[in-house]
């Protein structure tokens, strides 16, 4: 799809055409231009050469048909996977804004790729339509209350402009018409993305991805910490809160033997002593572990014989959720989605 064209097709077409057009294309989810009835014949050919909707796309479906994962072809032949989470009273697609990830986070899969490019907003938001047109075509009766997240490969705040230009288009009252506070950006910590969000004016959600309490064991786990430490990090989301007065979420993957002990909650109960924070606990993936790039003797016992990490036990979150909750934080605990299609938290990898 190349979207961002329609504009400039239509320039010298009536007033009214563009709203015409964009909502044959976001609300009707038409994949054919020959399907526009309605418009000339001259401008359906134009717009098939130079504004194809065309999405190469392949669908894998989890064992329980819940989470369904995209694996789109971009135009250069490169590849770039979205998820669709089905709930009983709501869908989320959760999507990429990167091929690849230049991070390099011990317990993601994207990171091992490496870094391809950013994606531009148009490869973007033809994630969701691609899942959109999925759902009219499979699902007549699934929910229409839809969530996007910004949480597939690649960090969006190292793509800031093109983030913003597809939320934008998400949130364009004439096309997809998705609220803003039904929008979601994870980051790292890239402090310059959150501080700039702030001031967008988009009641768009913020999520931070933290997953340990101190900067000796997050930066083991998330190099980019050296330069944006925990500390740094808060002040931005400080920053963000006093702009916007909205919530923050704080996700915490659940690695055995690494974050997860009684003290590593309570060190992160302290972090977290903020009315607007919240905490996201979430059970990590085995399928796609990574090694840590630094080993110490406190985590070998978190390793089996390949060296790779395992996922804390139901019990273990349960009792770091609980400790949380006991010092007054505000705290969510998810447990398996999706990780049979490796399309869990850090296993995307833009590959089946």
């Amino acid at each position: 799809m190349n979207l961002s064209k329609l504009t400039q097709i239509l320039e010298k077409e009536p007033a009214y055409r563009l709203k015409q057009v964009k909502e044959t294309v976001f609300v009707n989810l038409i994949e054919d231009w020959e399907q526009a009835k309605f418009l000339p014949k001259e401008l359906r050919q134009k717009l098939v050469i130079e504004c194809p909707l065309e999405i190469k796309g392949e669908i894998f479906s989890s064992k329980s048909r819940a989470s369904l994962k995209s694996l789109i072809t971009l135009e250069d032949g490169l590849k770039v996977e979205a998820v669709l989470m089905k709930h009983p009273e709501r869908n989320t697609i959760c999507v990429s804004s990167q091929v690849g990830c230049p991070l390099g986070c011990a317990f993601c899969a994207t990171g091992k790729m490496g870094f391809k490019r950013n994606l531009t907003a148009d490869e973007i938001v033809e994630q969701v339509v691609f899942f959109l047109r999925f759902l009219s075509l499979n699902s007549p009766t699934s929910p229409k209350y839809l969530r996007i997240v910004f949480m597939g490969m690649g960090e969006p705040f190292l793509n800031y402009d093109n983030v913003l230009s597809a939320i934008r288009i998400l949130n364009d009252p004439d096309g997809l018409k998705i609220g803003a506070r039904k929008i979601s950006i994870s980051t790292v910590g890239i402090t310059e993305g959150i501080e700039k969000l702030a001031n967008e004016g988009l009641e768009v959600n913020l999520a931070i991805s933290l997953h340990a309490p101190e900067n000796p064991l997050r930066t083991q786990i998330i190099p980019t910490n050296q330069k944006y430490p925990i500390e740094k990090i808060l002040n931005a989301v400080n920053y963000y809160i006093g702009k916007t007065n909205r919530k923050v979420m704080f996700e915490y993957l659940m690695i055995q033997g690494i974050n997860d002990s009684e003290e590593h909650a309570h060190k992160l109960a302290k972090l977290m002593k903020h009315k607007l924070y919240m905490v996201n606990l979430i059970a990590y993936n085995l399928e796609q572990s990574e090694k840590l790039v630094t080993r110490t003797p406190k985590m070998s016992e978190s390793y089996n014989e390949t060296g790779d990490f395992k996922p804390s036990s139901v019990e273990t979150i349960k009792t770091f959720g609980g400790i949380l909750e006991k010092e007054g934080i505000n705290c969510t605990q998810r447990f398996k989605f999706g990780d049979d299609i490796n399309a869990a938290c850090g296993q995307l990898a833009g590959k089946a």
